[in-house]
């Protein structure tokens, strides 16, 4: 059970928010050190990585030797970590108690990701877009458009089953490229690969490889490997997920519109 009159406590809490969210690890400390400053603690150390959170500190003279908290690779929610960021930055005015700013942490720990119909309708738009960006007509858009709308219904069907990412990852891609190798047979579309291409980016784990690059600028090497090494699994995945669909599908007879 947590101190909710521990500043110690409420800057790992906090930092626990930003890192599950998709923060970057400078963010992560930084804000853990502004909170402990502000609320006057003697001393206050922490080290944080990827998925982990090491911090010690002296609060009225008292030492406290060590909190550490696991913190599991979790879907990006960048509304979380503004409003974290928004909290910090009131705590350094000096406009919340500790106890007042754990109870406005709860709640932002249960901020919600948007509506699953809305999630479902930007994968399709997505898609689409993505799909006429990389060269692909109003057709292949419109089949991109489904293909992303299919992707994202399993996507979320996977996250209620606790599917886990890998299996995730490879089975949503095939998906994608079944939904579209499917209206491509139907005479619907002109290019596979822009349709495919399109229909995977709500896949694509572009935060966490921002994120990734951010912190090996910034000297957490540790941090960025093991983004990186995620976005780098994820990414075979798809490939795995796109090309055994292909390849079945070429073992069939069927023509697939891309060398396989």
């Amino acid at each position: 059970m947590e101190n909710e009159n521990s500043p110690l406590e409420l800057a790992v809490l906090a930092g626990r928010i930003l890192l599950s969210n998709g923060a970057e690890i400078f963010r992560v400390q930084e804000t853990m050190e502004r909170i402990a400053a502000s609320y006057h603690m003697e001393t206050f150390h922490v080290y944080a990585i990827s998925n982990g959170i090491f911090a010690c500190g002296t609060e009225n003279g008292v030492a406290h030797t060590a909190e550490i908290r696991h913190v599991p690779l979790a879907p990006v929610h960048l509304g979380r970590v503004a409003a974290v960021n928004q909290i910090s930055r009131e705590i350094a005015e000096g406009k919340h108690t500790v106890p007042e700013a754990f109870a406005l942490l709860r709640q932002i720990e249960q901020i919600p990701f948007m509506a699953d119909w809305i999630q479902i309708l930007a994968s399709g738009i997505g898609s689409a877009c993505f799909c006429y960006l990389f060269g692909g007509s109003l057709v292949d858009c419109a089949v991109a458009f489904f293909s992303g709308l299919m992707v994202y219904i399993f996507v979320l069907l996977a996250g209620k089953k606790r599917l886990s990412k890998i299996m995730t990852n490879i089975l949503a891609s095939a998906v994608a490229a079944f939904c579209g190798l499917f209206l491509y047979q139907l005479g619907l579309g002109h290019n596979m690969d822009r349709i495919i291409i399109g229909s995977i980016i709500p896949l694509v784990p572009g935060v966490p490889l921002t994120t990734s690059i951010r912190d090996f600028f910034n000297g957490d090497y540790i941090s960025g490997t093991i983004r990186l090494i995620d976005t780098l699994l994820i990414a075979a995945c798809i490939a795995i997920g796109v090309g055994a669909v292909l390849k079945i599908a070429s073992m069939l007879g069927i023509a697939v519109g891309v060398p396989v």
